[in-house]
C-alpha cells in the first residue's frame, strides 16, 4: 500500500513512497536490538559528542528540513524553522545533562554500601503524529538515546519524508547505523510490532482513540507504555488581567501551527468584567491574520494538515453552532486551493456543546463567560482532558493558589503554554500518562535498578 504526501497547501500528491514489509520491519528491529548492546556500552561522553554533531547538522540544516515540514503538513515556515530549531535545544540540553541526571544515587541503608543505577531498557518504539514531525520525535529520541536506548520510529503517515529525514540526520552526524531507525508500516500491521518481543516499550503521541488502542496493546504485551494524548487546555482570562498581553498571546496559543497542537488554548475563560472587550479585541486580530502559502514567511494561518481533518473541523463548528453557540467571526472552509479554514471565534460555549467537549484542531477560538474564579476553575476542569492550562492576572500569588486546583499536566501563569526541554510536559485524565522532557523524561524508559551490598 504506497504512503503519500499530500501538500496541504497545493492539495496535490508531491510523493508516493510504498509501505515496508512486516519482514522488512523485522529485520530493522533486529538490526537495532543488535546495536542495542554495543550502544549501551558507550560513554556519556562518547554520546554527547555525537548529539553535539547533530546540533551543528540541524543547525547548518535547518531551512531544508523546514520546508520539507511546511510542504507536508502545512506549517507555516517561519514556525517550522523555529521547530527545528527547538530540535536542537532538546538535544542540547539532553546532551549536557543526561550523565548528571542519571548518575549513580548512593542510598545509605543497613547494607555496607546501597546505589540506584539507571539503565537502558532497550529498543524504544515511537508512534508519532503529524502536527510537528521533527520536534515531537525528537523530544522523545533524544533523552532515550542519550539514557542509552535504540530509536524505532513509526511516523504518521501523511509525514514520510520528514521521518525518513529524521533517521537521515541522526546518520548524516555520525550515528551508526540502528540507533535511530524509520519504519513504514500500515496501521493495521503495528500490533505485531508492539508485541515484537524485540521492543521494550513504547512512546505514543496522538489521539485519545489511538492511545487508548496502543496502549491496550503495549499492555496486553506487559510493555511500559507513555501517552501523550488530546488536550483542550483552557486559558483562564481573570478580571484583572493585562488585556494587551493577554490577547496577543490568546492569537499566539490559538492559531500557531494553524490550531493544530495539542496544547493549544481550546476554551477561552473569560471573566464577565472583561468577556465584552477580550471578545471584541481577539475578533479584530483574528481578521487581521494573514493567511495563504506556508511558504510566505509573512504568513499567520496556514492550511489545515489533510483534507478529513479539515472536513472534520468543519463539521464540529456547525454542530457547536446548531447546539448554541454564537458564531461572532469566520466558520467556513474557504473556498481556494488547498485545505483551509476561517480563523473562528464561538461565543456561549457551555458544557452539552462540541466546541467545550471535544478538542478541535484548527484556528477555532471556544470562548466561555463566567462570574468569578471559583466558576472559572470550576469550568477549566470540567473536561476529561488535562494537558496544559494558562492563567493571566496581575496577581501572581493569587494566580499559584489557582494553579494548585487546575486538573492538568502543566500550568503557565501569564505565558502561553509551550514545552521546555528542561521541564516535564505530559498529561493526566485522558490525555494520557507518563512524562516527556526535563529529568522525568529521560526517566521513563531506564531500568532504575536498586544494588544492595552486604
Amino acid at each position: 500500500m504506497p504512503i503519500q504526501t499530500i501538500n496541504p497547501y497545493t492539495g496535490e500528491v508531491e510523493k508516493t513512497l510504498q509501505t515496508e514489509s512486516l519482514a522488512d520491519v523485522r529485520e530493522k528491529l533486529q538490526i537495532a536490538e543488535d546495536r542495542f548492546h554495543t550502544w549501551k556500552k558507550t560513554s556519556f561522553s562518547e554520546r554527547k559528542k555525537l548529539f553535539k554533531a547533530l546540533i551543528r547538522h540541524i543547525e547548518e540544516n535547518k531551512q531544508h528540513y523546514a520546508e520539507l515540514n511546511t510542504r507536508e503538513m502545512g506549517k507555516p515556515i517561519r514556525q517550522s524553522v523555529g521547530e527545528l530549531e527547538k530540535c536542537a535545544k532538546g538535544c542540547e540540553f539532553y546532551a549536557e545533562n543526561a550523565e548528571k541526571i542519571l548518575a549513580v544515587q548512593h542510598v545509605k541503608t543497613e547494607a555496607k554500601h546501597s546505589y540506584i543505577r539507571h539503565d537502558p531498557l532497550g529498543v524504544i518504539l515511537a508512534i508519532m503524529p503529524w502536527n510537528f514531525p521533527f520536534w515531537q520525535a525528537m523530544r522523545a529520541a533524544a533523552p532515550a538515546i542519550m539514557a542509552g536506548n535504540v530509536f524505532v520510529l513509526k511516523h504518521a503517515s501523511n509525514v514520510p519524508q520528514c521521518s525518513q529525514a529524521l533517521q537521515d540526520m541522526f546518520e548524516a552526524s555520525g550515528f551508526p547505523k540502528g540507533v535511530f531507525t524509520s519504519i513504514f508500516i500500515g496501521s493495521q500491521d503495528m500490533e505485531e510490532i508492539i508485541a515484537d518481543d524485540r521492543i521494550a516499550a513504547v512512546t505514543v503521541t496522538g489521539s485519545e482513540d489511538a492511545g487508548r488502542r496502543i496502549a491496550s496493546i503495549a499492555g496486553a504485551h506487559l510493555k511500559k507504555c507513555v501517552l501523550e494524548l488530546g488536550g483542550s487546555d483552557p486559558f483562564i482570562v481573570l478580571e484583572d488581567a493585562d488585556m494587551d498581553l493577554v490577547v496577543e498571546n490568546a492569537v499566539l496559543s490559538r492559531v500557531r501551527n494553524t490550531g493544530q497542537s495539542c496544547t493549544a488554548a481550546k476554551r477561552f475563560i473569560v471573566h464577565k468584567a472583561v468577556a465584552d472587550e477580550f471578545v471584541s479585541r481577539l475578533t479584530d486580530e483574528f481578521r487581521k491574520l494573514k493567511i495563504g502559502d506556508p511558504m510566505d514567511p509573512s504568513v499567520e494561518v496556514g492550511p489545515i494538515a489533510r483534507e478529513d481533518l479539515l472536513k472534520l473541523l468543519d463539521h464540529q463548528v456547525t454542530r457547536s453552532v446548531a447546539k448554541g453557540a454564537t458564531l461572532v467571526t469566520g466558520g467556513r472552509i474557504i473556498d481556494r486551493k488547498g485545505y483551509f479554514y476561517e480563523p473562528t471565534i464561538l461565543t456561549n460555549v457551555r458544557r452539552g456543546n462540541p466546541a467545550f467537549d471535544e478538542e478541535l484542531f484548527g484556528p477555532v477560538a471556544a470562548i466561555t463567560t463566567v462570574r468569578n474564579d471559583e466558576e472559572a476553575i470550576r469550568v477549566a476542569n470540567d473536561t476529561h482532558l488535562g494537558l496544559g492550562a494558562s492563567i493571566w492576572t496581575e496577581n501572581r500569588e493569587h494566580a499559584q493558589k489557582l494553579a494548585a486546583q487546575i486538573e492538568a499536566g502543566t500550568v503557565f501563569i501569564n505565558k502561553m503554554v509551550t514545552s521546555d526541554p528542561r521541564l516535564p510536559t505530559g498529561g493526566i485524565k485522558k490525555s494520557g500518562y507518563g512524562r516527556e522532557l526535563g529529568e522525568h523524561g529521560i526517566r521513563e524508559f531506564v531500568n532504575i535498578k536498586s544494588v544492595i551490598v552486604d
